[in-house]
Formats: structure tokens, sequence, C-alpha cells
């Protein structure tokens, strides 16, 4: 019997093992991202009290171009980063979501760097 490789499985997987490591705190948030083939998500959340206090996605309203390429993840990269020091966030945990740190993840969190958040 030929087994089907589940991806989105051995996904999950590695996202709990670097969950395991990374915790958000009010003060140092985790930056976490989701994407989908034709969308990208990103949010600021806060572990310890369990809340969630930024967003900024591809389907916003102010969001202008296609969430499934590179470009599109730069500007909601720089999004999250802008709404983010409207709330006075600068420092963050980067939470890759057990995505490799490779094309629309990777320009997310260049546009959210240019846009002023460190990690």
């Amino acid at each position: 019997m030929i087994k089907k490789y589940d991806s989105n499985k051995a996904r999950a997987k590695r996202h709990a093992r670097v969950r395991a490591k990374i915790s958000g705190t009010p003060e140092c948030p985790r930056l976490n991202v989701y994407r989908s083939t034709k969308h990208i998500y990103a949010q600021l959340i806060d572990d310890v009290n369990g809340v969630t206090l930024a967003s900024a996605s591809s389907m916003d309203k102010e969001f202008d171009g296609v969430g499934g390429n590179v470009e599109g993840a730069r500007k909601v990269g720089a999004m999250i980063a802008k709404r983010a020091l409207e709330k006075d966030i600068r420092d963050v945990v980067f939470d890759r979501g057990g995505y490799l740190y490779h094309g629309r993840v990777k320009e997310l969190a260049e546009g959210a760097r240019e846009g002023g958040l460190n990690f």
C-alpha cells in the first residue's frame, strides 16, 4: 500500500515543536504567521493572557495587491509593524508557524523589520 505524505500534518508537528520553546508576553509578543495558497496572515499574540494584540492579513480592506506572492507578504509585514508601533510594541518573537523561512514567510519578516519591529 502506498502512503501519501501529509505535508500539513508535518507542518503542524514542526509548529508544535517550535511552540514548546517560544512564548509571547505582553512586553514581547509572538508574531505568528499563517499562509494559505491565496492569502497570508500575521498576528501579535500575548500567550500569558491569551489575547491577540494586533493582526494583519492580505484580506484586510486597506490591503491592495495579491496575498499569494512575496510582494503581498512584504506589505502584510509592513502593516503588522505599523499596527504594533501604534500600540508601542517594538520587540517581538517570530513564530514562523512550522513553515520554512523562505519565500513569503521570509518576505513578511523582512517587511516587519523594515517597518520597525525587532526580532
